[in-house]
């Protein structure tokens, strides 16, 4: 958030916009209220009359952007986190995984070679099939840019009531930028270090008198990553949306997104007795000549009406289409005596897997909400439906015979050869989804409310695979030598209920518990092992899960500042564990369940002071395990603590600084209990703001000021080093429209 003014000129009255200072206050972490947010005097242009508005009430700005929810965010019995775009650019934060870093309960884990993209786990339990584009599953594997988010909201928790299939953990709302009646003109540069380059573009106009009005945003962005030799990343995106009939009893927005990718993959370093190689953070094992490009297409109506005072119709209908293609370079070594060798004599095998891929979503979503009374209790009901058809078409290979590199000194530069590439398989997964649901808050008093909900849903897969026999002579597809079939009807319910005791506006008290579901072809797939390529999970029933809550939720000083806290349980039941029966195939036998407590500050600590702060305990557990595996083991990227705290200090009119503190415990990358971990760290930035202008700002950022050697993300066979010290300058200019 900035402490310049924006401001608009109605007939005679020069008036502030809404300040991004009172836009994240009122999207505050906790979706807590904030009445007013302060913001600098205006300065006028000319001699006239001067409106100051000093932050808006909550009206919609308290609101969550589900149509699913009725109630403030505050009175949402549930744990619910939103960062703004104003923190994003705060926080020089270019990618949806810096962003996730920022939260606690959310850990990365790194790629594999079956998919890309954003790989998050909330609470512990893994959250990669949990994305969401304006509450419509967005499951393509590309890597999200924000330069097109109004807000990113994370529910914590269970929802596959809200959601359908998925959210055991949580679910991840990304949150676009609409066409709006005001003009804007705002173009921002940022140059960095690592050969850092980034603008965006933010455009809007009303077109007539009737509530029509377009907005365009558009996003330049290349670099490498700081400390990191060989990966790099280009990125494109343009997002043109109309809307017409805004402040009309009907709305309608037609939208679409593209964002183009063609990076270098960074598969990080290997591991070493269970352990991070000993090597510089700089190591890279792959080749330059390494790629990842992807291509996202995203097409959106969204239609509301208004039928009264009391009813609402909310649609939507989106098509999206995902490709992908890419060679990616795992390093291992695969000496069984390496770690009592010298690292001078241990050298590097380079797994290489080569993907092509494409996904396809078609889906329609309808919402009713309804405020009713019956006798003196009063009814906010939401139902509605969904239908969704999802397909996803990869095709696999790995390369055979290629030149491996050593441990500490790493060629990256050679030209890429194999002795053959080989194909393995070519899949085909069709996902159907037919769904149910009804979410009824019952106000009995001012004071206490009943939420209980359900949602039903049928999710249809149809899976179909050839398996090759492999490459005769470089480069040949090779012969199919066998095919597989899958089909399978999953029919689930998802409940929620909470009580909420409200003893006064401002404080809010609830206990709420929730479930959710796992099917086996979850993320449109069968493959569950990205080496063997198996289908372990086929034919089983989805896992299950459920979660109990028990939450406050405040508002403080007047409602400038928002608090909440939360100790919550969440059980998997029958988690997928390897079938002693069946070798290659998995039962539902396990139980994994994690305990904890999250808090979370945010508004104006006083006047010139803004805080945007949080915390998360995490006690995991492998209650039941599978044979031959630890019990009592710790879950893979659940650290028992994590804390993210953002400070922006107003010093003078023109100038502002912030500072950033960060810290994750020790983490597993595996759920054995003596397996492959990473120690704990922390992260210090800091940011400093000076409004040359009312239009013109320019900004300083230092990231990971103390140059901390970390791994921000995990998997059981390689791991990624986050970022060394990062430089970059920004000008942000909002220009005359």
């Amino acid at each position: 958030m900035t402490f310049r003014p924006q401001k608009r000129v109605v007939g005679r009255v020069l008036a502030t916009r809404r300040s991004r200072l009172a836009r994240e206050v009122t999207r505050a972490l906790v979706g807590g209220s904030a009445a007013i947010a302060a913001e600098g005097p205006v300065l006028a242009q000319e001699p006239v009359e001067e409106v100051l508005v000093f932050g808006e009430r909550r009206d919609s700005f308290d609101e969550s952007f589900l149509n699913r929810f009725t109630e403030p965010l505050r009175d949402t019995p549930q744990s619910i986190t939103s960062v703004s775009a104003d923190v994003l650019d705060d926080r020089v934060i270019t990618s949806l995984n810096d962003v996730l870093r920022t939260i606690p309960s959310i850990t990365l884990g790194a790629g594999e070679f079956s998919w890309q993209g954003n790989n998050p786990n909330i609470r512990g339990f893994n959250a990669r099939d949990d994305m969401y584009l304006d509450g419509i599953r967005d499951f393509g594997s590309y890597a999200r840019d924000p330069f097109n988010l109004e807000t990113l909201e994370v529910l914590l928790g269970p929802s596959s009531m809200l959601f359908g299939r998925g959210s055991t953990g949580g679910a991840i709302n990304q949150v676009t930028k609409q066409p709006i009646l005001d003009s804007m003109t705002n173009v921002s540069v940022n140059v960095g270090s690592d050969q850092t380059f980034r603008t965006t573009m933010d455009v809007g106009r009303p077109l007539s008198r009737d509530g029509a009005a377009f907005r365009v945003n558009a996003l330049a962005h290349a670099g490498e990553v700081a400390d990191r030799d060989g990966a790099e990343t280009e990125r494109f995106g343009i997002a043109p949306s109309l809307a017409f009939g805004l402040g009309s009893a009907t709305e309608l927005t037609l939208s679409y997104m593209k964002q183009t990718a063609d990076d270098r993959p960074d598969y990080g370093l290997p591991w070493l007795d269970g352990r991070p190689a000993p090597v510089p953070r700089e190591s890279f094992y792959g080749f330059d000549s390494d790629y990842l490009k992807t291509d996202a297409d995203i097409f959106t109506g969204h239609l509301v009406r208004s039928h009264s005072s009391n009813v609402t119709s909310d649609w939507r209908v989106r098509y999206a289409s995902y490709s992908r293609e890419s060679r990616i370079t795992e390093p291992l070594i695969t000496d069984p005596n390496a770690a009592t060798q010298p690292l001078e004599d241990l050298s590097i095998f380079r797994y290489v897997f080569f993907g092509d891929s494409e996904e396809t979503l078609l889906t329609a979503q309808g919402t009713l909400t309804a405020d009713l009374q019956a006798g003196d209790v009063e009814h906010s009901l939401v139902t509605g439906f969904e239908l969704s058809s999802e397909r996803s078409e990869p095709e696999f290979a790995f390369g055979i015979g290629v030149p491996g590199t050593d441990l500490l000194q790493p060629i990256s530069d050679a030209p890429f050869s194999a002795t053959s590439i080989e194909p393995r398989v070519r899949a085909d997964t069709r996902g159907d989804t037919t769904a149910l649901y009804v979410l009824d808050t019952i106000k009995f008093s001012d004071a206490w409310q009943v939420v209980a909900g359900m949602r039903w849903d049928r999710f249809e897969t149809d899976y179909d695979a050839e398996r090759f026999a492999g490459s005769p002579t470089p480069f040949n597809p090779g012969d199919v030598a066998s095919t597989e079939s899958f089909d399978q009807t999953d029919d689930v319910v998802s409940y929620r209920a909470a009580l909420v005791y409200k003893p006064s506006v401002e404080r809010t008290w609830y206990l709420a518990g929730s479930t959710s579901f796992n099917p086996s072809a979850q993320s449109l797939s069968l493959l569950s092992t990205g080496r063997g390529l198996g289908t372990n999970n086929a034919l089983l029933d989805p896992e299950e899960n459920r979660s109990i809550e028990g939450g406050f939720k405040a508002d403080l000083r007047d409602g400038d500042l928002a608090f909440a806290a939360a100790v919550f349980e969440i059980t998997k039941s029958n988690a997928r564990v390897p079938d002693p029966n069946r070798p290659g195939f998995n039962a539902l036998g396990g139980e994994l369940r994690v305990r904890g407590f999250s808090t979370d500050v945010s508004g104006l600590l006083t006047p010139r002071t803004f805080v945007q702060a949080g915390y998360a305990y995490l006690d995991s557990e492998v209650v039941t395990a599978a044979p031959g595996t630890l019990a009592g083991a710790a879950l893979a990227n659940a650290p028992e603590h994590s804390l993210s705290i953002w400070a922006d200090y107003r010093i003078s009119e023109p100038l502002d600084f912030g500072v950033g503190l960060r810290y994750v415990d020790e983490q597993l990358a595996q759920n054995t209990g003596q397996g492959k971990s990473v120690p704990d760290y922390w992260l210090l930035d800091a940011m400093v703001r000076y409004n040359l202008t009312d239009r013109i700002t320019l900004k300083l950022n230092l990231t990971n000021i103390t140059d901390e050697y970390y791994f921000g993300q995990l998997h059981p066979w390689h791991v990624v080093p986050g970022p060394g010290r990062t430089v970059t300058l920004a000008a942000n200019f909002f220009l005359a429209p």
